[in-house]
């Protein structure tokens, strides 16, 4: 009904242009069609055109701004409002979240690396008046705001910081985003970073970085685990020497170990007693030369 009331001047003056080629015919043609019908039934078609024009379904996830003679009156729906005809004009505005897709940025970060990162803003609007009223296009604009705030908040980060504190870095873009457009009546949901393209260079030198540091905590973990060992070979040392009757039920553990192992050996025992004696009578005999 709206693109037809638009387009009646142009429809009027193609009948006059016409009219005047046809030498004022037209309109007596158009005279006696209109004398066919009686003025019940043309008054009758005419309400029943307005009445289609002024009953409008708006469904749940939408709200209609109603303009009346230029000036806002506010919002309508869902379900089923009525409008004055050629007098209020509506707008729809859809209330559902928006997945914005933030193109790829080219960021220079604090510590001077260039890297390319794009992200994806998720967003509603919670005031369809003033998403209308406020701003011309208000998924332009949050599209453009939400550019230059990852190009900022990224270029103030270093590069490990943006690698490492992503969800910190998502948490300040979606608070300068939400307050920026918080006077369009838009609301900001979440804001995610997520590529960050960082040159051939640079991801070699990761790598390796990452590299010798598996190879500096492997080194730790065998030194570890050598410094462990000793200590407890220590403890066991200090054990044995405190009771003789321990080693010697080691040393017949040892030999039991090893007949289990090779049959064909065979394994002599040699008492520690037996060696004690042999030193105390060397060590006799030699304090008896000397004197």
């Amino acid at each position: 009904m709206r693109g037809l009331l638009e387009a009646l001047p142009f429809l009027i003056f193609v009948a006059i242009v016409i009219a005047a080629l046809t030498g004022g015919n037209l309109f007596k043609y158009i005279g006696g069609f209109a004398m066919i019908f009686s003025p019940l039934i043309v008054l009758i078609l005419i309400g029943l055109a307005l009445l289609v024009s002024a009953i409008k379904i708006i469904p749940e996830y939408e709200r209609a701004v109603v303009f009346r003679l230029g000036r806002v009156i506010g919002s309508k729906g869902p379900g089923l409002i009525i409008i004055i005809p050629i007098i209020d004009r509506i707008v729809r505005v859809s209330l559902r979240t928006v997945t914005l897709d933030v193109p790829t940025q080219d960021i220079i970060t604090k510590d001077n690396v260039s890297v390319q990162v794009d992200a994806v803003v998720y967003f509603r609007v919670v005031d369809p008046v003033k998403a209308i009223v406020e701003v011309e296009d208000y998924l332009y604009a949050t599209s453009q705001i939400a550019q230059t705030t990852l190009r900022s908040v990224c270029g103030e980060a270093e590069l490990d910081e943006l690698l490492s504190q992503r969800e910190k870095i998502n948490l300040k873009l979606q608070e300068i985003i939400d307050r920026q457009t918080d006077p369009w009546g838009v609301k900001v949901v979440a804001v995610e970073l997520k590529k960050i393209d960082l040159p051939d260079d640079l991801r070699k030198a990761i790598a390796r970085q990452a590299e010798a540091e598996r190879e500096r905590r492997a080194k730790i973990i065998s030194a570890e685990a050598e410094f462990q060992a000793a200590q407890k070979l220590l403890e066991a040392a200090k054990i044995l020497a405190s009771e003789p009757i321990a080693i010697q039920l080691r040393y017949l553990e040892t030999l039991h170990t090893i007949g289990l192992q090779n049959a064909k050996m065979v394994i002599f025992p040699f008492p520690f007693e037996f060696v004690e004696f042999m030193k105390g009578k060397k060590a006799t005999e030699t304090d008896g030369g000397k004197a």
